[in-house]
C-alpha cells in the first residue's frame, strides 16, 4: 500500500513539472519586418488662380502746383477710401517648395476727399477749398512664393511681387464756399490723368487642400504704388497736381486649380510578402 502511494506522489509531482515547463516556454517572436519606405511626392505643373479681397487704402499725400508759383504746396488733407479687388492669373508649380505666377488684377474705383488752403479773392483772408475726386488701378504683376511645407492640409507662404500699375484719376472738381468776397460757392474742374507707375508686393497666407488638384488661398497683400500726376491745369487756369503714391493693406481668397495629375499618386511603398510557414 505505501508503495502504491509512493509511486502516485511521484506520478503527480512528475506531472506537475512537466506542466510548469510547458508554462515556462514562449514562442520566438516573428522576426521584425524592414519598416515600409515612405516617399514624398514631388508636385510640379501649371496652374490657374482667381482672387477676390478688400483693399485698405492710404494716400501717402499730394501736391500742387498754383499757376504763378513756383514751387509746389502740399494738400492740407488728403485721403484715399477704401475698396476691392478683383485677381486672376496662370502660374507654374517648380516644386514642393518654390511656385511663380504672373498676376492681373483690378483695383475698384476709390473715393479721394481732399482740401488746400489759400488767401481769398481779397488777398488777405484765408480760404479752404474742397476737392473730391476718384481712382481706380490694373496691376501687372510678376511674383513668386516659397512653401512652408505641407501640414495636414495647410500650406503657409511667403511671397514677393513687382511689377507696374496703370493708376486712372477721374476729374478733380475743387470748390471754395468760404470766400468773404463771393456770395456764392465757386471753383474748377481739372482733367484727370492716366500713367503707368511701378508697383510692388509683398505677401503671407496658407493654402487648403480641397482635392487633390484645387487648393484654396486665403492670404494677406501689401502693396506699394508708386506716385504719378493726379490731375492738370483747368481750363481758366487753376491748378496742376500730383499724388505722392500709395499703400495699401488686402485681405484675400482664392483659388489655384492644379494642372498635374495629382490624384494619381504612386502607392508609396510596396507591402512585403507573408512569410511561409512549415507545418
Amino acid at each position: 500500500m505505501k508503495m502504491r502511494l509512493a509511486t502516485s506522489v511521484a506520478a503527480a509531482m512528475l506531472l506537475a513539472g512537466v506542466a510548469q515547463s510547458a508554462d515556462l516556454y514562449q514562442p520566438q517572436p516573428e522576426p521584425l519586418m524592414d519598416a515600409p519606405e515612405v516617399t514624398v511626392q514631388e508636385t510640379s505643373g501649371w496652374y490657374l488662380r482667381g482672387d477676390v479681397g478688400y483693399s485698405f487704402n492710404k494716400m501717402r499725400g499730394a501736391k500742387y502746383f498754383q499757376g504763378g508759383q513756383t514751387f509746389e504746396t502740399d494738400f492740407t488733407t488728403a485721403k484715399l477710401d477704401d475698396s476691392w479687388m478683383f485677381g486672376a492669373g496662370v502660374g507654374y508649380q517648380i516644386n514642393n517648395y518654390l511656385r511663380t505666377d504672373v498676376t492681373f488684377d483690378r483695383l475698384t474705383s476709390s473715393d479721394f476727399r481732399g482740401s488746400t488752403t489759400g488767401l481769398c479773392l481779397d488777398g488777405v483772408t484765408i480760404c479752404t477749398s474742397s476737392d473730391r475726386s476718384s481712382m481706380s488701378a490694373y496691376s501687372m504683376m510678376a511674383n513668386v512664393y516659397v512653401d512652408l511645407g505641407t501640414y495636414s492640409y495647410f500650406t503657409p507662404y511667403l511671397g514677393a511681387g513687382l511689377g507696374a500699375s496703370y493708376v486712372k484719376w477721374n476729374k478733380l472738381r475743387n470748390q471754395i464756399c468760404d470766400d468773404p468776397g463771393s456770395p456764392s460757392c465757386y471753383g474748377d474742374d481739372h482733367g484727370g490723368k492716366s500713367k503707368w507707375r511701378v508697383s510692388g508686393a509683398l505677401m503671407a497666407g496658407a493654402t487648403v487642400d480641397v482635392t487633390c488638384n484645387l487648393k484654396a488661398d486665403i492670404g494677406y497683400r501689401y502693396r506699394y504704388i508708386d506716385g504719378g500726376n493726379m490731375f492738370g491745369f483747368a481750363g481758366g487756369g487753376g491748378a496742376q497736381g500730383r499724388d505722392k503714391g500709395f499703400h495699401s493693406h488686402e485681405a484675400r481668397i482664392g483659388a489655384r486649380y492644379m494642372f498635374n495629375n495629382g490624384c494619381n499618386a504612386p502607392v508609396a511603398y510596396e507591402p512585403a510578402p507573408e512569410p511561409i510557414v512549415y507545418k
